[in-house]
């Protein structure tokens, strides 16, 4: 039997309407809180104040002609131990490096490849390497990979 995981505080960056509020209920039913949510990096920028999420999933393309790279800079730079995935239908528009992110997860996806993706990134940041083997659903960094190896 494998120990509940706590419940991690998750930053959506989405500015479709739609898929952010599926993709929180998604996240919810994981056992997971969405603390925050925003449409592009002038909205990250606002949310500065606030502790530091855990887990954010970002978007690549923004609302305003922002982009998820920027997001993922920022959040390097102000929330060192958040956890990034790009979740993203234009994987391969990610550099080769991730930009830093831990990974991405991309679109479409299931709920069930959701909550794989989710329980091996929380094994991984909770008590590193996960113990759980990567799932299909979700492509982890090279960094990531090497940082995570068994």
């Amino acid at each position: 039997m494998t120990t509940p995981q706590a419940p991690f505080n998750v930053l959506i960056v989405e500015d479709e309407a739609l898929l952010a509020m599926d993709l929180e209920a998604m996240i919810e039913d994981c056992g997971h809180r969405v603390v925050a949510d925003a449409m592009s990096l002038a909205d990250v920028h606002a949310l500065a104040g606030m502790a530091a999420p855990d887990i954010a999933f970002v978007d690549l393309h923004l609302a305003d002609g922002s982009n998820g790279l920027d997001v993922c800079a920022w959040i390097r730079a102000n929330w060192d131990g958040t956890a990034i995935v790009f979740v993203t239908a234009n994987p391969d528009e990610i550099p080769s490096d991730f930009g830093g992110a831990h990974g991405v997860i991309p679109k479409p996806f299931s709920r069930h490849g959701l909550a794989s993706a989710m329980r091996f990134i929380g094994e991984g940041i909770s008590d590193p390497p996960p113990k759980s083997g990567q799932p299909a659903s979700f492509i982890a960094s090279p960094r990531i990979r090497e940082l995570w190896a068994a």
